[in-house]
Parts: C-alpha cells; sequence; structure tokens
C-alpha cells in the first residue's frame, strides 16, 4: 500500500471513531423545536396551567375561566422555555372547555403569549 493509501486508511477510521464517540442530539435538545413534556403531571407544569388561565381571567373580557388541568403540551427550547399547553377548563356557567396557552418562562420571568380556544 502506498503512502496516500495508508494516510486516507487513517484518517477515514479516525473520522468513523470520532462519529462514534460524538453525543447523540435530542430532538428536544435542538434550540426552537417542540417536543411533548414528558411528564404532564409534573407540578410545575400544572402550576403554569394554572397560572395561564389566572392570567387570561386579568384582560378576558368574556367569562372567567377556571383551571381544571393541564392535559397535555409541548415545550421550545429558546432565551428561556416556551410551554404550549393543553388546558381544561369551565366557565362560569360550568361549560367545560379546552385552550391552548403558550407561556414564556426564563429565570424569574414569566409571560402569558397566547390564550385561545382549542377549537380544531
Amino acid at each position: 500500500m502506498t503512502t496516500s493509501g495508508l494516510l486516507l486508511a487513517a484518517l477515514a477510521i479516525v473520522a468513523i471513531c470520532a462519529a462514534a464517540a460524538a453525543p447523540s442530539v435530542m430532538v428536544a435538545d435542538v434550540v426552537g423545536g417542540w417536543s411533548p413534556i414528558e411528564d404532564i403531571n409534573d407540578p410545575h407544569i400544572q402550576e403554569l396551567g394554572e397560572w395561564a388561565v389566572s392570567e387570561h381571567n386579568k384582560v378576558s373580557t368574556t367569562s372567567v375561566l377556571t383551571f381544571s388541568k393541564v392535559t397535555s403540551g409541548e415545550q421550545q427550547v429558546v432565551s428561556g422555555m416556551n410551554y404550549r399547553l393543553f388546558i381544561a377548563a369551565s366557565t362560569s356557567n360550568d361549560t367545560n372547555g379546552s385552550y391552548v396557552a403558550v407561556v414564556f418562562e426564563q429565570a424569574s420571568t414569566r409571560k402569558l403569549v397566547s390564550f385561545s380556544t382549542n377549537c380544531c
């Protein structure tokens, strides 16, 4: 085998070893990608949902909602964390409904980005 052939073989082995040793990247770790919330019953997730309903009630011109629970959700890594929460809540006349809240959270900052009926 020639010197250049040995060099190419060595480079190929190094490249294969480097690829095998590199840590795998989970989709949830990719900035900007939405991933499912693993434990929807986590107290922090449920508290975020209750907080989102409370914030919605402060600015609502329609009926006041009563939080029931977060039923599912997704999270998105940004400069903090975005949460898209699917929330079960009821109106003052006991009509049950499904809502979607997007909450941004970073260190000691929390903001309700959007809140809407989950109609579709």
